[in-house]
């Protein structure tokens, strides 16, 4: 059987796909990759589409031996990549033969880096897709929810060779956060839970990426707001909702979010900038900026064009 096998899954390694939608009424998160334009690139290069399963390295350590010959690119996070200890680029493919090691060390700039092979990882879904989501036990390799561990083997669809690809450098995504984020977004109805004051505090202040983040959301820290109702219903929360909780500090939800929730949500950021969140490190500075749903709507437009075009160039 065509397959890689985990020799060290590093600090959390993941299988993901595109993500798993339409099940929120049975209580079940998408789930999926955190950057999604990293990990597209990941599956393009080796001429997936966007939906085969790959794996999501956090912070890196990940080591690999291939058992057939295949193609595999890795994007993200800046990672060293070795096979049998040669260095290798990112955003570009490579060939691995039977026995070759595939190694990647510890993040420098960013936190996921996303690695694709060639067919994409043969992983039986639940519910309509292979993403791991741990806190729910479900999606993954052993369909439980499991991280990676020393000895899995993660079978390949096809163990083939492509010919190789390379993202130009021009447009391959900035991971240095150093200068801050801005995130745009989407006020959502309960804004108007919040006076003006608040609003104008909360734009015009900016806030600081705590270590409380994970899959799941980031909590930030900064100038505390306040909301007119602590008490609500709990409903549906999307991507990208920030949350105001009692204490006042914004929580980014993200692709491991609970299905549902009850505290006051003042909007939600642009799934397109979300991937910032997940890539900052801890004592990124960040601030919001308002947008409305058509500019929202045209700038998801004017990505998938981009991303069409930059793929037909390569």
């Amino acid at each position: 059987m065509s397959h890689f096998e985990v020799i060290n899954p590093g600090v959390l390694s993941l299988i993901q796909d595109a993500g798993r939608f339409g099940q929120s009424p049975l209580g079940l998160t998408n789930g999926g990759p955190l950057d999604a334009g990293s990990a597209n690139w990941a599956n393009a290069l080796v001429g997936n589409s966007a939906n085969a399963s790959l794996l999501e390295c956090s912070i890196g350590g990940l080591q690999l031996q291939a058992h057939c010959t295949a193609t595999f690119a890795v994007t993200g996070a800046s990672v060293t990549v070795t096979v049998n200890g040669q260095p290798k680029a990112l955003w570009q493919s490579h060939h691995v033969h039977s026995g070759d090691i595939i190694e990647l060390g510890m993040a420098s700039l960013g936190l996921r880096a996303y690695l694709a092979v060639a067919g994409g990882f043969n992983i039986t879904p639940q519910f309509g897709s292979s993403a791991t989501v741990m806190r729910e036990g479900i999606g993954g390799l052993h369909q439980n929810g499991a991280k990676l561990q020393a000895g899995d083997k993660l079978p390949l669809t096809s163990g083939t060779t492509l010919p190789a690809r390379q993202l130009p450098v021009a447009i391959q995504p900035n991971f240095d956060f150093s200068k801050g984020l801005s995130l745009r977004l989407i006020e959502g109805y309960q804004h108007q839970m919040f006076s003006a004051v608040q609003r104008q505090r909360f734009y015009l202040n900016s806030y600081t990426i705590t270590p409380k983040a994970d899959r799941m959301g980031v909590k930030l820290s900064g100038p505390a707001i306040s909301c007119s109702s602590q008490s609500l219903l709990s409903e549906g929360i999307s991507y990208g909702a920030v949350q105001i909780p009692p204490d006042g500090q914004p929580i980014v939800l993200l692709n491991d979010r609970q299905t549902l929730g009850g505290y006051p949500k003042i909007g939600s950021v642009l799934s397109l900038d979300c991937w910032q969140l997940a890539q900052a490190p801890a004592g990124t500075v960040l601030q919001f900026v308002k947008t409305d749903p058509q500019q929202a709507h045209n700038a998801l437009l004017l990505a998938q064009a981009r991303f069409q075009r930059q793929l037909a160039n390569m």
